[in-house]
């Protein structure tokens, strides 16, 4: 014998029908079958609707039943043959006048008991399976239509209806015995009273049923089909990557269960638990797929991680006071307020010191128990023995599920470091003694990344995806979210890395999109974008509650450079190209750095100093082997060098400056790279790097332009250095005339730090060094002879490949 239960999604339209008839036509092959099915989705709650009306004298329930009942008329024309719909439409058709005769009782009484409510809501599952066995019927195989409310009896309980299974055990052995039938097709969550009334078994309903059916039966199996691929790892809306749980325990189930996963309802399980009957979960859509096979002993269940789960709108409920250190019955009198007024605690901690405890509730509970608590203790607390219950709400619940987790050292530690990289705050820890769970209470909007986090801790991601804030529209932005287009195809399948764009900012304007931007769609986007922060953009950021969240800046822009530490507190890691920040003050530097690991985060900036050129990453891996960098000498800026390279008086330095820019070799304002600030500011990164604290008043610079030169902007900037140009044609002609060639060197050593125009000879190791080339030689203990970097300084595309470069370096 064999049990299938298919849910409301599974029977909701004609569609869905036929795929549950195909799988218990398979099934009815190998094994005597019992299939219980649920109401077609969405009737149940109807059905409540339609008795809530009724009992207002809402006419408005007749235009309900009008149109529930021409949902299951259309379901028998789509399904049942034409030469079998006529017997069962008119038994549809019976069955709504009942419900009509029934609810025009409740409307001239304007009451709606309990009793008539549960009749009421009955018919949802008496209609579904009497379409379905008559399909069968008129596809030729026999099956037994049997009234569950006939079967299964209840007695009341306070104000629950709760199951005789003696009395019902024996009623379903009776049916089986005495039919031969291979199908019995039985409604769901139908049940009567002693009194033949009729009752319901409340939420799962069906699924009791259907595991009463497979306890009192001895069922070698009951299947539950509906709309999902079993049990997964975490739930499929917020983690993509989440998995199906192939084999699983009925206590680590009802743990998932019980902490927020909807597949199963423990305490309707309880019977086949009781038989060791296992259960599958499985798709009724994908019926191929694996599904989730729960049972006793699963295979290699001994200290494995099953799944997470969460359970939302969660209120902490606190109480504290010095009376209650060291008093016993505080406990009990707490639970016991809280039981009198049915109220279900989900989670509880309390404090070694019992000078505290903290109970989880759910929300809509919260000011019965503070009244309820409150009233209880009102003696102690006018005594300020004991502080009036605090309320606070907005809260999930994550749980961390498997069998004897105890066994497995760290499980704690490593989802407490995955939740604390990213800064989430845990606010209450609970772990039973046999830790199958561990429970943590955390900021409901918080919760969907805390679930990322420790699902991505220990089950890993099959694709990492790296989500992108650049700050800056500028050539090397668009060149970067160019490469990042063109990479999308590109990439080797074997890295599993995702990127995607979900935040731009200019000066200007920000524009968000959580899922991520088609980057060919940036431009127009960002000019309908809001009001432009960085600050905000940061916090807006943040909000989204993505992992992996980067912040790119591409910018030269001081202010932008200044807000890197509120990054880093938001616990984004930063890629910048932007050199102002990493050539401030030593103090200001070591203070961002600290930042960065502080939080966790990466801080890349290779391309701070040579474009695309590994001049930062060759020096660090040096001095972690060991070597000692003595002295560096070093063309920096590929745009000064592209300018005395390709300057020879037969066109003026300006103009050779003006197309320099346009080409996009310079800095956004070129003026900084002509009074050698931007080679200033690499001199001082290349000093810290090899471990020399030196503040930028500390370098020495030889300018070749007057300062009053420099003082102009704009179009002026170029007229004045026109002015100038017999001073540089004069260089250059002296320099040519010995032999030698004009390049802007910068020297770095622990002694000397200095940067400017020199006239260098032949044999000198930066003297061939042309166009946007630069050029790195780098002398240290361990090299007989330099170490040298040369390649392309300058350009928009060389640096964005750069900054692309470190992106995919960020742990």
């Amino acid at each position: 014998m064999q049990v299938l239960k298919f849910g409301g999604s599974s029977v909701a339209n004609a569609d869905n029908i036929f795929r549950v008839i195909s799988i218990v036509s398979d099934s009815v092959k190998k094994d005597r079958t019992v299939l219980v099915a649920s109401a077609i989705g969405g009737c149940t709650d109807a059905l409540i609707e339609i008795g809530k009306a009724a009992a207002v004298q809402n006419n408005y329930y007749t235009k309900l039943i009008d149109e529930l009942e021409s949902r299951h008329i259309k379901i028998i024309y789509e399904l049942i043959p034409i030469d079998f719909r006529p017997s069962i439409e008119l038994k549809v058709k019976n069955l709504f006048n009942q419900l009509r005769e029934v609810c025009k009782g409740v409307y001239y009484l304007k009451e709606l008991s309990s009793y008539s409510l549960d009749l009421i809501m009955s018919f949802g599952e008496i209609l579904s399976t009497r379409i379905i066995s008559d399909k069968f019927t008129s596809m030729g195989t026999n099956n037994i239509w049997a009234d569950a409310r006939e079967i299964i009896k209840t007695e009341l309980h306070g104000t629950l209806n709760v199951v005789d299974t003696e009395k019902t055990f024996a009623g379903i052995r009776k049916l089986l015995i005495s039919n031969k039938s291979r199908l019995f097709i039985i409604p769901g969550f139908i049940s009567s009273d002693l009194q033949k009334r009729t009752t319901t078994l409340g939420r799962g309903g069906s699924d009791y049923t259907a595991s009463l059916f497979a306890a009192a039966s001895d069922a070698r199996i009951l299947q539950i089909w509906s709309d999902v691929n079993g049990m997964m790892t975490a739930d499929p809306r917020i983690v993509p990557d989440a998995k199906t749980i192939e084999h699983i325990s009925y206590k680590e189930a009802q743990e998932l269960s019980h902490f927020g996963a909807k597949v199963i309802y423990p305490p309707t399980i309880q019977p086949v638990v009781n038989k060791g009957i296992p259960i599958e979960v499985k798709n009724t859509f994908f019926p191929a797929e694996a599904g989730t096979y729960i049972e006793n002993s699963p295979p290699e269940s001994r200290g494995k991680i099953r799944g997470i789960s969460r359970s939302n709108k969660i209120a902490l409920l606190s109480m504290e006071g010095s009376g209650m250190v060291g008093v016993p019955g505080y406990s009990a009198r707490l639970f016991g307020a809280l039981a009198n007024a049915g109220i279900n605690i989900i989670l509880i901690t309390q404090a070694s010191s019992v000078h505290t405890m903290c109970v989880a509730i759910e929300e809509g509970d919260a000011q019965k128990a503070k009244q309820a608590v409150d009233g209880v203790f009102a003696y102690e607390i006018t005594l300020n023995k004991v502080d009036p219950l605090n309320i606070e709400r907005g809260f999930s619940i994550i749980s961390l599920v498997g069998d004897d987790m105890k066994n497995q050292s760290g499980t704690g530690g490593r989802m407490f470091k995955a939740l604390g990289r990213a800064g989430i705050n845990v606010r209450a820890i609970a772990q039973g003694s046999s830790e199958k769970n561990i429970s943590i209470v955390v900021q409901e909007g918080d919760s969907d990344e805390a679930i990322r986090l420790v699902h991505k801790e220990f089950f890993g991601e099959s694709v990492k995806r790296i989500n992108l804030f650049i700050a800056g529209y500028g050539n090397v932005a668009k060149e970067l979210i160019s490469i990042i287009n063109n990479g999308k195809n590109a990439m080797n399948p074997a890295d599993k890395t995702e990127i995607a764009i979900v935040g731009v900012c200019n000066s200007k304007k920000m524009i968000f999109d959580k899922l991520g931007f088609e980057p060919l769609a940036i431009h127009s986007l960002i000019e309908r974008g809001k009001e432009s922060d960085i600050y905000r953009f940061c916090e807006q950021g943040h909000d989204m509650g993505l992992s992996n969240s980067i912040f790119v800046d591409c910018t030269a822009d001081r202010i932008v450079a200044s807000s890197y530490q509120e990054f880093f507190l938001n616990n984004y890691s930063v890629v910048t190209c932007n050199k102002i920040a990493l050539s401030s003050s030593t103090e200001s530097y070591n203070a961002l750095t600290q930042a960065a690991v502080s939080q966790g985060c990466s801080f890349l900036y290779e391309t701070t100093v040579g474009a695309a050129l590994p001049v930062l990453s060759t020096i660090k891996q040096m001095r972690r082997s060991g070597d000692k960098i003595e002295s560096i000498e070093a063309i920096l800026s590929g745009t000064l060098n592209y300018l005395f390279s390709n300057y020879d008086g037969s066109v003026s330095f300006s103009k050779l400056l003006r197309k320099a820019k346009e080409m996009g070799y310079t800095e956004p304002d070129p003026r900084l790279d002509i009074a050698g600030t931007d080679v200033l500011r690499k001199a001082v990164i290349l000093s810290r790097e090899i471990g020399i604290e030196r503040e930028p008043e500390d370098i020495e610079c030889i300018p070749f332009i007057s300062p009053n030169v420099l003082k102009a902007q704009g179009e002026e900037f170029f007229e004045k250095l026109e002015e100038y140009e017999g001073k540089i044609a004069k260089m250059f002609r002296e320099s040519k005339a010995k032999g030698e060639r004009l390049r802007y060197v910068a020297k770095v050593s622990g002694t000397e730090c200095k940067i400017g125009i020199e006239s260098l000879k032949p044999e000198h190791p930066l003297y061939d060094i042309c166009g946007r080339d630069n050029a790195v030689s780098i002398y240290s203990r361990d090299y007989a002879s330099p170490l040298r970097i040369i390649g392309a300084g300058a350009g928009a595309r060389q640096t964005a490949t750069g900054v692309f470069n470190d992106i995919l370096l960020v742990k």
